[in-house]
Parts: C-alpha cells; structure tokens; sequence
C-alpha cells in the first residue's frame, strides 16, 4: 500500500521561508517521478514543481527562483524548499506520485499521478 505523508507546513511571514518533506512508502521510490501540488480555497490543484526519477525538475512560473524540489532517494523522501514566501502562496500543499507507464518520466498534467498524500498547510501572512 503506498503511502505519502507530507509535513513541514505551517504559518509564516511574508518573505519568510519553509521546508515541506513527504515520506513515501508502498512503492519503489527512486523509480518515480513525483511532484508538489498545491490548492487554495475556490481554487483548482495546481502544479508547482516536479521532479523526476533522473533528478529533471519542472517549476511553475509563479515560483521559479524561489521554490527548490528535492529528493533523497535512500530516505524514500520528497523536498519543496520554499523561500521568498508570498501570501498567494497559502494553500494546501500535496505530495504525489506518478501512475501508470514510465514512472520515473516528469509529467505536469495532474491526471498522471495517481499516489497522494493527506496534505500540509502553509498560510503565509501579509
């Protein structure tokens, strides 16, 4: 059964920086491309970084520069450092796997990942 559990997340000033770590198990972790979503309220989940098995990242151009995807691949863990936060930054922020064929290829249509976590807050105060 695979599982992901995010945390990290929290409340923090405008400027201001967090770490989120998602804990994966249930799956061969270094052979899946996996990625960062995010939700605010009224809005649809949306990608905000990606990674692939082979260590190719994706960013959205809303946080290129100030957001970093990460994986340590013997931890079985997935990274988003987040610096220079911005209040259009607070959402809920999930983990997730890809599914289905060539796992381990980059892909940033949310249909392509089927694993994700319970997610983490981060509110980024003005």
């Amino acid at each position: 059964q695979v599982q992901l559990v995010e945390s990290g997340g929290g409340l923090v000033q405008t400027g201001g920086s967090l770490r989120l770590s998602c804990a994966a198990s249930g799956l061969t972790f270094g052979s899946y491309a996996m990625g960062w979503f995010r939700q605010a309220p009224g809005k649809e989940r949306e990608l905000v970084a990606a990674i692939s098995s082979g260590g190719s990242t994706y960013y959205a151009d809303s946080v290129k520069g100030r957001f970093a995807i990460s994986r340590d691949n013997a931890k079985n863990t997935l990274y988003l450092q987040m610096n220079s936060l911005k209040p259009e930054d607070t959402a809920v922020y999930y983990c997730a796997a890809r599914r289905g064929g060539y796992t381990g290829l980059l892909r940033t249509n949310l249909d392509e990942y089927g694993y994700w976590g319970q997610g983490t807050q981060v509110t980024v105060s003005a």
